[in-house]
């Protein structure tokens, strides 16, 4: 019996490196390049399952997206969370769009510990329409990402800084209606606004408000409450929260240090009459060093192997404010 490709001891005539090798971490930009052949895939019978395998393959399960463009009114910045992603990706195409992918160009790649980054700022989105004409649309900006530095290698942070964006017309076309001034009228006009469809828009304005209620959501989905009921309970915890005190710092337990205490030992060399000494200095030197401090001297310990004037081993030498050394024993 011969064996087969499918057979796993199966050799190769192209030797060894001809087989398929194990999976390795791949570049964070070629997960973009993931992204584009998933998406190329599409169908127009993806349904919102779909959508969601594909928000769990690219993003995480807390991931963020924003986008940051300026309008006729002014600068905007919409932000959505995991759960709102699926749906974004998915009005693109409803906005008549066919084709939808990314180009990178001189991404830079900085690694951390759990995370990497990469700052594209020649970064294009390309959008090839279909509706309401064949129109290829290309958004310039700067992209941002945030990958979990892991085998799934997943989005954490995605924002697009739009700059500006060109719509281009087949010249094709506008031969077709060179003699039709209507036609021609249409056709000058822009079908985007800063390469975002309107459906796309409209959704990013809604999900300022479906944002906040993504609590509300979850509770209702979790608990399987009334939509009145979540709102007391949210709003409950919430008071909760703001009414409760701050927590106080554990404060470390301070060290008490030990207070040294002077103590003078004395040895006597021979009988009693050096043992009385010894006690009488012993008891007079409290009040010695009671009567240097009042006098502003202080007493400084020196003991030694000699033995003193009494045969002590340790004396005292007293620094007096001019500068003078005295000893006492």
């Amino acid at each position: 019996m011969s064996s087969t490709p499918h057979d796993p001891f199966y050799s190769s005539p192209f030797g060894p490196f001809y087989r398929r090798h194990t999976p390795y971490m791949v570049q964070p930009e070629y997960r973009i390049y993931e992204m584009n052949k998933r998406l190329q895939s599409r169908t127009e019978d993806s349904d919102n399952l779909w959508w969601d395998a594909f928000a769990t393959e690219f993003f995480e399960d807390d991931a963020t997206l924003t986008l940051s463009f300026c309008l006729e009114d002014g600068p905007k910045r919409y932000t959505i969370g995991r759960t709102l992603i699926p749906r974004y990706f998915s009005t693109v195409f409803e906005g008549g769009v066919t084709d939808l992918y990314y180009i990178l160009k001189h991404s830079k790649e900085s690694y951390h510990n759990s995370s990497i980054t990469v700052d594209c700022d020649q970064c294009a989105m390309v959008t090839q329409h279909g509706k309401p004409m064949f129109t290829k649309v290309c958004t310039e900006g700067r992209l941002t990402l945030e990958f979990t530095f892991d085998d799934l290698m997943r989005i954490k942070t995605w924002h697009f800084t739009i700059r500006q964006y060109r719509e281009l017309v087949p010249r094709s076309i506008l031969a077709m209606h060179a003699q039709d001034p209507q036609v021609l009228d249409q056709l000058s006009k822009n079908i985007t606004r800063m390469g975002l469809t309107n459906f796309t828009l409209n959704y990013l304005r809604l999900c300022v408000i479906l944002e906040p209620m993504q609590e509300l959501m979850s509770r209702h989905k979790t608990y399987n409450l009334s939509p009145r009921d979540c709102l007391k309970t949210c709003l409950f915890q919430k008071w909760q929260r703001m009414v409760a005190p701050p927590a106080e710092p554990t404060r470390q337990p301070t060290t008490k240090r030990r207070k040294r205490k002077n103590s003078t030992s004395s040895t006597s060399n021979s009988g009693a009459g050096n043992t009385a000494n010894s006690t009488g200095s012993k008891k007079k030197a409290p009040a010695a060093n009671l009567s240097l401090s009042s006098q502003g001297l202080g007493a400084i310990p020196n003991c030694s192997l000699n033995p003193g004037r009494d045969g002590d081993l340790c004396h005292s030498t007293a620094v007096t404010p001019s500068g003078q050394f005295k000893e006492k024993h």
